[in-house]
């Protein structure tokens, strides 16, 4: 009863995307964070250029810095990827720019450095990246002013539903998913979190946890025409799991090609 209550709220409170414009996120495989490997970083020009060569399409991660800009990075400190420490955000953008990226020659780009390079010769996933604790709409703003003129096929996506919704208000010209884990979680409030979350994002697309597929709620999207991408797709064993659970694997290492 309460499943067929929470498919009948689905329909009425997140209406199917128009299959037009989410259509070419359907059969692509995203080199998750660039086509990164020994002596090529994570988030790094090099990792997007060795993408595009590729011909896959590209997901990358996206932070606010300290005077409200958006630069392509993915930890919330920047310990792991670079030999400076503190939190991205605490920094402007000029100086982040400026710091390497460990493992490589590159530096931390700048959106608009990443979609200058890309100029639509790759399919782009942005993942917005936010927390409770911060709020939102900055960072939206900061990713469209960054947008704003670029012509590729592009989405913005994040586990925060707000990001999503924000987009579907401000900015519905530009397609939003919401990405999401399950965690193993298939229990009536974890159903629930998941259902509200949907209905408070009004996503175009999903970007599931392939450890948590196959879906019921995953499949019953589907069928109603939004695309599911799924992450991070890291074997072929994951691989043959995307192919039968979503419409597009974001890959990278053994999963890549797999």
């Amino acid at each position: 009863m309460l499943s067929l209550l929470f498919g009948l709220l689905d329909r009425l409170l997140v209406p199917a995307p128009d299959a037009a414009r989410v259509g070419w996120l359907k059969g692509r495989t995203f080199a998750h964070r660039g086509l990164h490997g020994p002596g090529v970083p994570e988030n790094s020009p090099t990792a997007f250029a060795l993408a595009i060569e590729r011909g896959m399409g590209i997901e990358c991660d996206v932070q606010r810095t300290a005077d409200g800009q958006a630069v392509v990075f993915h930890d919330w400190e920047l310990d792991r990827l670079t030999g400076e420490a503190g939190a991205v955000i605490d920094r402007r953008i000029a100086e982040l720019a400026g710091i390497q990226l460990s493992g490589g020659t590159d530096c931390i780009p700048t959106l608009r450095q990443f979609l200058d390079q890309v100029a639509g010769r790759a399919p782009v996933l942005i993942e917005l990246k936010s927390k409770r604790s911060l709020r939102a709409a900055p960072l939206c703003l900061a990713v469209r002013r960054a947008l704003e003129g670029y012509r590729g096929q592009i989405a913005v996506m994040s586990f925060d539903p707000r990001v999503s919704r924000w987009f579907a208000r401000h900015s519905p010209h530009i397609v939003h998913g919401l990405v999401v884990t399950e965690e193993g979680k298939r229990t009536l409030s974890a159903t629930l979190k998941l259902h509200a979350s949907f209905w408070q994002g009004r996503p175009q697309f999903l970007a599931w946890d392939v450890r948590d597929l196959p879906s019921r709620f995953v499949a019953a999207q589907r069928r109603r025409g939004f695309p599911v991408l799924t992450w991070t797709v890291r074997s072929a064993e994951l691989a043959a799991r995307a192919a039968d659970c979503a419409d597009g694997p974001i890959a990278e290492g053994a999963g890549v090609g797999a």
